[in-house]
């Protein structure tokens, strides 16, 4: 997948600015797709340039004009043949899973910390996606909201963050409990 795509899908549910889509992507599209603000603001001016979206800008007092953007009929069309295509498979390259797989061989005491380190991490970004997960229901419950809500994408993406990070966390924590109790057996049984 593009950063392309997941800006036009991040468009959807409205006119963003770049600063607006900043903070879309830190709370809802998160949970699919990391970019830094600099990779935002570039693919903006990309897909402007072709197209995909229309900016306009936004005249304000005290502070300087602003730009809007909204996705195009060619976005949407971009959107839908993406949306066509087969999917590519999920590829993982993870460093901490390396160091896991080599910790035979590692003093794991840094390893157990990054694993509890990432846990943390883990369970920082699930606690923002149920919220988020909260604020897209309102009084609703799940199973209504996914009936009759207005847009379920997002909340079905947002759901599928919130199961990764719930895994990751999960097995972080074990996987460090696993690694502290063979170091404590090991360290029983030398003399």
């Amino acid at each position: 997948m593009a950063l392309r795509h997941a800006v036009l899908a991040a468009l959807l549910s409205g006119e963003h600015s770049g600063y607006q889509l900043t903070k879309a992507f830190e709370v809802g599209v998160a949970d699919f797709w990391y970019a830094s603000p600099q990779q935002l603001y570039a693919e903006l001016a990309k897909l402007e340039a072709d197209g995909l979206v229309a900016g306009r800008e936004i005249v304000q007092r005290g502070r300087p004009n602003k730009r809007v953007f909204t996705v195009t009929g060619a976005g949407l069309d971009e959107l839908a043949a993406f949306a066509a295509a087969p999917p590519k498979p999920l590829l993982l390259r993870d460093d901490l899973v390396v160091r896991v797989h080599a910790v035979d061989v590692l003093d794991p005491a840094p390893v157990i910390a990054q694993l509890r380190e990432r846990a943390g991490t883990a369970a920082a970004k699930l606690a923002l996606f149920e919220r988020t997960l909260l604020h897209f229901r309102g009084d609703l419950d799940e199973e209504t909201f996914l009936r009759e809500g207005e847009r379920v994408g997002p909340y079905l993406s947002c759901l599928g963050g919130c199961r990764l990070e719930r895994e990751i966390r999960d097995w972080c924590l074990g996987t460090a409990r696993a690694l502290e109790e063979r170091a404590a057996r090991a360290g029983k049984e030398q003399p």
